[in-house]
């Protein structure tokens, strides 16, 4: 196995960090919205599940970059895939029924689009050199 230079490195722990903060900014945005919605008993189940796989994501992506090896970090990065892939589905749900404020939906549904690609990026990436 090759070593990366330590210029790579260094970038590779700045884009960890940063993706480690948008993240958990993202999750807070999540949290914050679904504060924001009407109880009704349907809003109470998707909100659920958006805060679940809306948090999930940073959760597992600061796993990942702790993980003990290269397996578990491909697996830690395949969850955040999944949990974005469900985050945007949740989202889509509260934009078609009118529930939330559309606009700040939409820009979170943005924001999880961008997400899902980072890591589907990384994932297969990380699937490529194993």
């Amino acid at each position: 196995m090759t070593k990366l230079p330590k210029v790579e490195k260094i970038e590779n722990k700045e884009f960890a960090r940063r993706l480690e903060t948008r993240t958990k900014r993202f999750a807070l945005e999540i949290i914050k919205m679904v504060s924001s919605l009407h109880k009704t008993p349907e809003a109470k189940v998707i909100c659920y599940q958006i805060v679940k796989s809306g948090t999930s994501i940073g959760a597992n992506y600061r796993e990942a970059n702790r993980s003990v090896s290269r397996a578990d970090f491909k697996n830690k990065i395949s969850i955040c895939t999944k949990e974005a892939a469900e985050t945007q589905y949740w989202l889509e749900l509260i934009i078609e029924s009118g529930m939330g404020n559309e606009e700040n939906v939409r820009k979170l549904h943005k924001e999880c689009s961008e997400l899902l690609a980072l890591f589907s990026s990384i994932h297969q990436g990380v699937k490529k050199s194993t």
